[in-house]
């Protein structure tokens, strides 16, 4: 069956395109608006087909759809590579059945996080699309981190030539494990900075580098292009579709449903890439009743979703799910475009910036909003462990806490999946304080080995003994001091 080529379109201006290759290179689109697929495809294998395959394969099945510009050749090196014994399971995204609901493992990667599910495949994506598009010049990441994403960057992107990588991170918005993962971090190419703001402080200023005309021309003629490895990047989004395929079939695998029946879905999400994945796989086939939106308290997306309005005009909540402490969902962006069309959302981010707020009904989607307080993010970890011993993270237990509510709410009985994004090894004191308040008054790094005794599952070898290792990374700066320090950087 012969593939349909897609292209992509901006956010903003649908009159701004690009191939696969092209947008992944770019990053972000030239007006600041984000690339989205100019349509929506649909598999030529069918769910009882796909079933069948591994994880390598269907990422194939998945990926040639929306990466039409590269060769099977191409794409198979890519995932091949990617997803490889960097996974501690053959299985890559393995799902657990545990408490009455389904779990989606995605923690199995180097950094222990879900964004290993992405950024293992990023590079080598972006290296052949560089290659595909005649590129010539230094390619520097740029990348704002709440946590996970910087780790699995610099794991993916270190010693890969013709690559430099600058990640910005909250210097007191991060846990101790995270923190450690990036300021150890290995590669010459590698640069970590931690700055003193949020993640919103740090992920505006690198969208503004990326829409400053004169800074990247100037950069440029000293043989420097600019991309990104955040989710605003399409190949860091595109490769996470995969993992709800995965969810489905091997929940069926399990007897858990029948292919062909609906699920829910539940996914702790900060600056909405993750759940925009699933929806964008809802819109493939996957069959998906309602995607439920998980907060934590910094929960601008629960009340979009329940008021039509968002607002960023609001206290940042600091967390002991710290990926989540975002206010300015970049990733919304897309779900805007795909809902209403790009002269509307133009509008909306317009509003968004100017007064930093907008409204749009978007009741008629599949997206439920729900969240947790920390209270209630502590009692689902301490539920879940009493119930049947399994350990959550905090991020995944927020998606838990969020589950309950949503079903005492509604009495919806589907089938439900909850994605769990990080191990919780890189949250162990909150974890462990959560389940027995005795651990609160203990050391971070020596209850890694109190969590392996009471959980069962041995600490993560990249992570094991991370307290000892070498600070390579020490730089921290003002928050608006982020434009200054990449020139910098790569002009010194």
């Amino acid at each position: 069956m012969k593939m349909d080529k897609i292209n992509y379109i901006g956010t903003r201006d649908k009159n701004i395109k690009a191939t696969a290759s092209e947008a992944i290179l770019k990053g972000i689109c030239s007006d600041g608006g984000l690339f989205i697929p100019e349509k929506f495809p649909k598999p030529d294998k069918s769910l009882e087909e796909l079933s069948k395959l591994g994880y390598c394969d269907l990422a194939y099945e998945i990926l040639k759809l929306y990466l039409t510009d590269f060769t099977e050749d191409e794409l198979r090196f890519c995932i091949n590579n990617a997803y490889d014994e960097k996974f501690d399971t053959p299985e890559i995204a393995p799902v657990a059945e545990k408490g009455g609901v389904s779990i989606l493992e995605l923690f199995h990667g180097r950094t222990i996080a879900f964004k290993d599910m992405a950024l293992s495949i990023l590079p080598y994506l972006m290296k052949t699309a560089a290659k595909k598009n005649g590129m010539d010049k230094e390619i520097v990441i740029l990348t704002a981190t709440s946590g996970d994403t910087g780790k699995a960057a610099l794991e993916g992107f270190a010693d890969v030539e013709g690559i430099k990588i600058i990640v910005f991170f909250p210097e007191d918005g991060v846990s101790p494990v995270q923190k450690l993962q990036m300021t150890t971090q290995e590669g010459k190419n590698t640069c970590v900075v931690g700055i003193k703001g949020n993640f919103d402080d740090a992920q505006t200023a690198v969208k503004t580098i990326f829409t400053d005309n004169g800074l990247c021309c100037e950069l440029e003629k000293k043989g420097f292009v600019f991309s990104s490895a955040n989710s605003i990047n399409i190949g860091r989004l595109v490769p996470q579709i995969v993992y709800y395929f995965q969810a489905y079939l091997r929940m069926a695998d399990h007897g858990v449903i029948t292919i062909g029946d609906e699920i829910n879905v539940v996914v702790p999400t900060g600056n909405f890439g993750n759940i925009l994945a699933g929806y964008f796989a809802n819109k493939m086939g996957l069959p998906v009743k309602t995607f439920i939106c998980a907060s934590n308290e910094n929960n601008v997306l629960f009340d979009f979703f329940s008021t039509g309005t968002y607002n960023k005009n609001r206290p940042f909540n600091v967390t002991n799910s710290p990926s989540m402490d975002i206010l300015v969902s970049s990733n919304l962006e897309r779900l805007l475009a795909v809902a209403a069309g790009q002269e509307k959302c133009r509008s909306l981010m317009e509003s968004l910036n100017k007064t930093g707020e907008y409204s749009l009904d978007l009741s008629d989607t599949n997206i439920k909003g729900e969240w947790a307080t920390q209270a209630e993010t502590n009692a689902a970890i301490k539920e879940m462990f009493e119930k049947c011993g399994y350990v959550l993270d905090t991020h995944t237990a927020v998606a838990y806490s969020a589950y309950k509510k949503y079903l005492a709410e509604t009495g919806d009985r589907t089938k439900t999946v909850i994605v769990a994004t990080a191990s919780p090894y890189k949250f162990t004191k909150d974890v462990l304080s959560a389940i027995d308040g005795k651990y609160a008054s203990m050391d971070f790094f020596p209850l890694m080995d109190e969590l392996e005794k009471i959980s069962g599952v041995e600490i993560p070898s990249p992570i094991k003994g991370i307290e000892n290792r070498e600070i390579r990374h020490k730089t921290v700066i003002e928050k608006d001091g982020i434009k200054a320090f990449v020139k910098d950087y790569l002009t010194k």
